[in-house]
Parts: structure tokens; sequence; C-alpha cells
């Protein structure tokens, strides 16, 4: 009665127009992206043995180690695993590692 139909709105758009109301979670997205380059950025030996799970909100990466002994290990090597993650496109939202002992 009157009214126009309204018109769907293309979903690159509608995301385009959140992401502008919600700066941050631009931001977020890209720091997560460093969980996919993990393996490519620390090298096959670690990746063998870390895997990259999630970014937490204050910037905390957590990684998941198969032993302790390898956890005891990347904590040692932790300034330099920043500064290789912090070259990454997104890396530079990764303030901090966090090391998880994965189950079995």
């Amino acid at each position: 009665m009157g009214r126009e139909p309204v018109r769907p709105t293309r979903l690159t758009d509608a995301l385009a127009a959140y992401l502008a109301q919600h700066p941050g979670i631009g931001a977020r997205l890209e720091t997560a992206s460093v969980v996919d380059a993990w393996a490519e950025l620390v090298g096959p030996q670690i990746a063998a043995v870390a895997s990259a799970r999630r970014v937490t909100a204050d910037g905390g990466l957590v990684v998941e180690v198969t032993t302790n002994a390898w956890m005891q290990e990347l904590s040692l090597m932790e300034r330099e695993l920043l500064a290789r993650l912090r070259l990454a496109p997104g890396g530079a939202g990764v303030r901090k590692l966090l090391w998880v002992l994965a189950r079995k």
C-alpha cells in the first residue's frame, strides 16, 4: 500500500558499513591473520611442535605446544618469535605469546 519494496543489500556493502561503524574489528581481523600465517612465519621445525590457535582481545596469540620441553624452549625464544610475527601483515597487533600444552 504505497510502500516501495526494500532492495536487498549486497553482503560486501553491509559488511563494509558494519566495519566502518566498528573500526576496532577490522584491526582485530587483521591481527587474527597471523594464526593462518604461523607456520610460514616461524618455520617448519617450530610449526611441527606448535600451532597458533587464536588471538585474544588484548593481543595475546594463543599457541598450542606438543610438550612441556618445547614450551620451555619456545618461551626462551619469545622475543625472536614476536619480532618475526610483527613483520607480517597484522602482526603488529600481537603483544604477547600465550603458551598452552596440547591435550592428547
